[in-house]
């Protein structure tokens, strides 16, 4: 047998009434015995539908009455729940669960009964959210919503997105349609021209606090005069569903603690500045306007100031002078600080030279270059490559020109015969099948070929040119005279043909005109070049290898020499399961860094150190070689679904080869998916429903978090311990349990937790004392006001499938 698959112990759970293992999500909560209302006729919203409704409450330069009239509105909730629902990974399968209706979502929370409370302003956003205390001594506990309060903050977050849709600058990123990381790298790639000077703000990790609230909150009055919407607003940031941490590794990444309103939020509380900057740029452009210098042979460069903000990631480029680039990041330092209140790092936040040095941003490092380093010409090796392949290229049309005309003769050969035959057996024959057509194209290529290949050569031309034009017999002037006119002229006509067709000094003639065109336009090609790359800088984009590597590294799938390895926490795992965890990793990587310059160094490192540390994982778990797991998963990494048919979750071999910069997308980084592992439980108990959105399946697996900071016992603000830049998932979601069904738990790891309710809200009511297998305490639950016991059991989860020691 090729694997030896180890016996796993199950773990027999009797839940009761009275114990509560670990805390399960809303979606799994008992319903009040009370059945759900009947909720009237309500259908979601198009865009430009909920566009009209809003702009229906646009009065005198403000928008007004939005919590009450468009929040509030049923229609606009179940459009939120619509965006909240996210499919599953077969969603084209004709199984898969209808759109969202009013009936289904009657069974997670009364929509009619929210939109009156938001009416009414009687919703309380801190009853609808828990928080989960900090798994460390000095960690930070994190509080996450309930279904029902992130569908109001999706409402409001749509709402804000169409309020404030056109009134960004055109070099916001992020948190915008289609305004995502590949477009602003797009952007500096194409338009910014000969860069001098830049710098980078980094700001210090600091929380927005109330101040920042405050301000944030005059902003957004100054286009909105809803006291509802803000005060709602000011109470989401007061229980901290809305958490903003500039200058930290948890904005921005795509991880689960990040609130579907932080963007928006983050993009109106710095309008002010995008405005001002903007303002700055159109100024500079008018006091150094274009003009064209090829004619008069000058070169200028105009002064041009360039800037990108992606969130709390600002760029600012200057093509002119360091002390304007200097005056520039003081005017920007004092305005972040005097204006938004908000504190910059100003031993990172230094200008740089853009020739010289690299700049971080946007994971990825920037740097100014000549356009011959981002298109090099053809080195000598690769031009005798190419004449070599050229060669060989002649030499087998040559071969098969010859094969296709022997045939063609065996085929004229055999045609005459058969016709001879019947012509020698009859006066006559009927052909049998209609080939007239067929022999006559064919005839008629071969001709079409034998003048080309006659013409292309100078030797056939001269050879017949001599032959036609040996003699003056003609050309005697006695002899013309006694001939016919008609003969003279056929004659004169003939030898102009002869010699306009076959005249081998004309064709010498064009082919050296051809050869010197040729040699006059590499001339001119190497002469831009070199006055591009002595007159013209353009915009390097590069993966980070180096901190790549080191997270590969620090992740565990390559030992101190750089070679892959196995992960011993994955082995717990289904095939399938740690098959699609590194493909989750792999292709994270693939689509984030597929627009820099070095992106085949991105495709080994997925290629190599990834596929070659799953086979390894695999071949660890069965307790195999590589190479029986390699002839069993082979390199693609094959598995068999249920029904028997091959899937390929890693990106294949040649899936990697293709791989390119094709879209304008807004990619996660794979930091999420690279810090997170899901472990499943072997237990026995009953199964409870899936965690997602408005997912109803109950065939669900329990999975435990595992956090890689956790694991390693590192900080992920020590950027001497954790790689710079990379981002974390916060530590209090380490060890907590989720049920997820299949469909679900297909999809990227990181993601899963954008749909992850919390637990049940229980509060403190005091302790019983302890029992024979530990403490019993008790709660009240707030959603229901009922009594609960929570038993705190040690040694419970001795039995579960995952590695010793974890």
């Amino acid at each position: 047998m090729l694997f030896s698959f180890r016996r796993l112990n199950a773990l027999s759970i009797k839940p009761s009434p009275s114990t509560s293992i670990f805390s399960l999500p809303c979606s799994t909560l008992p319903l009040p015995s009370s059945s759900p209302s009947p909720t009237p006729s309500i259908t979601p919203l198009t865009k430009p539908q909920l566009k009209t409704l809003i702009l229906n409450h646009y009065n005198h330069g403000k928008f007004s009455n939005l919590i009450q009239s468009v929040v509030a509105s049923p229609s606009v909730l179940l459009t939120a729940c619509q965006n909240l629902a996210t499919p599953p990974h077969n969603s084209h399968d004709p199984n898969s669960p209808c759109p969202l209706t009013p009936e289904s979502v009657s069974t997670r929370f009364d929509l009619l009964q929210l939109a009156h409370q938001l009416a009414r302003s009687e919703f309380d956003p801190k009853s609808c959210c828990v928080r989960f205390p900090p798994s460390r001594r000095n960690g930070e506990s994190i509080v996450l919503p309930s279904l029902k309060l992130k569908v109001v903050v999706e409402a409001i977050r749509m709402v804000l997105e169409i309020v404030y849709d056109g009134g960004f600058a055109t070099f916001v990123y992020g948190g915008r349609v289609g305004m995502g990381r590949h477009t602003a790298i797009r952007y500096l790639k194409n338009s910014v021209e000969n860069p001098s000077w830049w710098f980078t703000v980094a700001f210090e990790p600091a929380l927005f606090d109330s101040k920042h609230v405050v301000r944030l909150c005059s902003i957004i009055e100054e286009r909105i005069s809803d006291r509802l919407l803000i005060g709602l607003i000011e109470r989401l940031f007061e229980c901290e569903v809305v958490k903003i941490q500039l200058g930290s590794c948890y904005l921005g990444r795509g991880l689960p603690q990040e609130s579907g309103l932080c963007s928006i939020l983050i993009n109106i509380y710095f309008n002010r500045f995008d405005k001002k900057i903007q303002e700055i740029r159109l100024r500079k452009n008018e006091e150094n306007p274009k003009f064209d210098t090829i004619e008069s042979g000058i070169f200028f460069k105009p002064v041009k100031i360039y800037a990108v903000r992606y969130l709390d990631e600002l760029l600012v480029i200057s093509s002119g002078s360091k002390m304007l680039t200097m005056d520039l990041k003081n005017w920007v330092l004092t305005y972040l600080e005097e204006k938004l209140a908000l504190k910059v790092d100003k031993l990172k936040t230094v200008i740089h030279s853009a020739v010289s040095e690299k700049v971080d941003f946007l994971g990825m490092e920037l740097q100014a270059v000549p356009p011959s380093v981002l298109r090099p010409p053809l080195s000598e090796k690769a031009k005798r490559a190419r004449k070599k392949y050229l060669r060989q290229k002649e030499v087998r049309a040559l071969e098969l020109r010859n094969a296709r005309e022997t045939n063609r003769k065996k085929l004229g050969l055999k045609i005459f015969s058969h016709v001879f035959k019947k012509l020698k057996k009859s006066n006559g024959f009927k052909f049998e099948y209609q080939i007239e057509n067929e022999v006559r194209e064919i005839f008629r290529t071969w001709a079409d070929e034998v003048v080309r290949e006659f013409f292309g050569s100078l030797e056939e031309r001269q050879n017949w040119y001599r032959q036609l034009t040996a003699g003056d017999f003609l050309s005697l002037k006695r002899i013309r005279d006694q001939l016919p006119c008609e003969l003279v002229d056929s004659y004169d006509r003939f030898q102009d043909q002869v010699d306009k067709h076959l005249n081998p000094f004309k064709a010498q003639m064009a082919l050296e005109k051809e050869q010197r065109r040729s040699v006059e336009e590499e001339e001119r090609k190497y002469s831009e070049r070199t006055v591009e790359d002595l007159t013209k800088l353009c915009m390097k984009v590069a993966a980070p290898i180096e901190l790549t590597r080191k997270a590969v590294r620090l992740a565990g799938f390559t030992n101190k020499m750089g070679r892959p390895r196995p992960i011993m926490l994955l082995t717990a795992l289904e095939d399938s399961d740690i098959i699609k965890w590194y493909a989750g990793v792999g292709r994270r990587w693939l689509d984030f860094f597929c627009c820099c310059h070095n992106f085949k160094m991105v495709k080994t490192v997925v290629t190599y150190h990834l596929r070659f540390s799953c086979l390894l994982t695999l071949a660890e778990k069965h307790e195999a070689t590589k190479r029986e797991t390699i002839r069993h998963y082979t390199k693609d990494l094959k598995v068999l679904d249920l029904n028997g048919n091959e899937e390929f979750h890693f990106p294949t071999e040649r899936e990697v080869k293709r791989m390119g910069d094709y879209s304008l997308s807004d990619p996660k980084p794979v930091d999420g998916a690279l810090t997170l592992a899901l472990i499943r439980l072997a237990y026995d108990a009953p199964s409870h429903t899936c965690i997602a959105h408005f997912c109803d399946k109950r065939d669900t697996v329990i999975y435990r978090i595992r956090l890689l900071q956790n694991q390693l016992n590192v900080d992920p603000l020590d950027e001497k311990k954790w790689v710079a830049g990379l981002g974390a998932i916060r530590s209090s979601l380490h060890g907590k349990c989720l049920p997820l069904c299949a469909d679900h738990i297909k999809q990227p790891r990181d993601r899963i937790f954008d749909r992850v309710w919390g637990g049940k809200p229980l509060s403190s009511a005091g302790s019983y004392g302890r029992g024979s297998y530990g403490v019993v305490g008790s709660s009240i639950d707030a959603r229901t006001a009922e009594p609960a016991a929570i038993k705190k059991i040690n040694g419970v989860f001795e039995h579960v499938s995952v590695l010793p020691g974890f």
